[in-house]
């Protein structure tokens, strides 16, 4: 999935500009023709290459302005045959030389995975709904989990922390932060707090009611935390924002097992519910050590990967919204660093 294919549906009076806005910006191809049993419409589909699919979506809808009556939509390319050649470099600028240059083969370029602001958008944003289905899932796996730890069965505790959506709310926490999208980041953070405390009544209801020894190591695991496991939260929360902002969804599957929230939060719920406060105090710690570091590496990748909104304005809102939530799950980290130093064990 390494080409988009932009197609704008406007008046015919805008099609000129847009096709001369698409070929300035590098397009591929551009094509147009007017849209039948519509009079004064017409469409224009617009071929381009990951690199430059963003910059000109930005042109495209600061070209068509605020007016309605417009719409582009953006459709992942498989493949085209003949693959497109590589763009020519200038007089000037120096060839790089390789072999494959040298006996004349035409390779396609090497994709950059990059996303635009709308598909990540789109994603995120179902991501950051709840409702019923969301309800479910968080049930399903939270009973997956608690029986799963109590048993001792690593297997299926993986499979809890797979189908659970808990991951979803904070990535797209992260993405309202950057594009500076207040509603986003308000459902998002309610979403992400109701599965939580879902999560922690059901597994404190089912320690509570299903007295049995919480002494399997899959349990005792989750109230146990260091630095390392600071480090490791920190480097699967890169990796869960990397690979949503750049399409890599398979990877998305390796992250929620290595910072999986479900387990923790169940954990806390089944330590309160067996009457096990101190252990249930080491396992919220777990918990909230990884949703800080979710969110402050997330954050750290949707600003050097230059996910922003199109206008000056909300760039302006965004920014200080970036610096504000940085500096606020930078506070929490050094916060829960202490704690950790504090849990420690004192070396004879």
């Amino acid at each position: 999935m390494t080409l988009r294919q932009i197609q704008i549906s406007a008046g015919e009076d805008a099609v000129s500009a847009l096709v001369a806005v698409a070929e300035d910006k590098g397009a591929l191809s551009v094509q147009a023709f007017a849209e039948t049993g519509t009079e004064g419409r017409a469409t224009v589909l617009v071929l381009t290459r990951p690199d430059e699919h963003q910059s000109l979506l930005d042109a495209l809808q600061s070209e068509l302005g605020p007016e309605n009556g417009w719409r582009i939509t953006l459709t992942p390319v498989e493949t085209t045959i003949p693959f497109p050649n590589e763009p020519e470099k200038d007089e000037g600028e120096e060839a790089d030389s390789s072999e494959g240059e040298a006996s004349g083969d035409e390779r396609p370029p090497l994709p950059s995975g990059g996303r635009s602001r709308e598909e990540i958008y789109d994603e995120v944003y179902e991501a950051a709904q709840w409702g019923r289905d969301y309800v479910l899932f968080v049930v399903l796996s939270t009973v997956v989990a608690v029986f799963g730890m109590m048993a001792d069965n690593v297997a299926v505790v993986v499979g809890a922390m797979v189908i659970a959506p808990l991951l979803g709310p904070n990535l797209a926490f992260a993405v309202g932060v950057a594009l500076g999208d207040g509603r986003l980041m308000a459902r998002a953070a309610a979403t992400s707090l109701l599965g939580i405390g879902l999560v922690l009544a059901l597994s404190a209801a089912i320690g509570w009611l299903w007295p049995v020894p919480l002494t399997s190591h899959e349990l005792m695991s989750r109230s146990e935390v260091g630095f390392a496991g600071m480090a490791v939260a920190l480097a699967s929360g890169a990796a869960a924002a990397l690979s949503l902002v750049t399409g890599l969804s398979s990877a998305l599957m390796g992250v929620m097992v290595a910072v999986a929230l479900l387990p923790p939060a169940a954990a806390v719920g089944l330590f309160l519910g067996g009457g096990q406060p101190e252990l249930a105090t080491g396992a919220a710690l777990l918990l909230a050590l990884n949703v800080v570091c979710i969110n402050l590496a997330a954050q750290v990748v949707m600003v050097t990967r230059g996910i922003t909104p199109r206008n000056w304005y909300e760039k302006q809102t965004a920014r200080r919204a970036s610096m504000v939530n940085t500096a606020f799950w930078m506070i929490l980290l050094a916060a829960l660093g202490g704690l950790l130093w504090l849990r420690a064990p004192i070396a004879p």
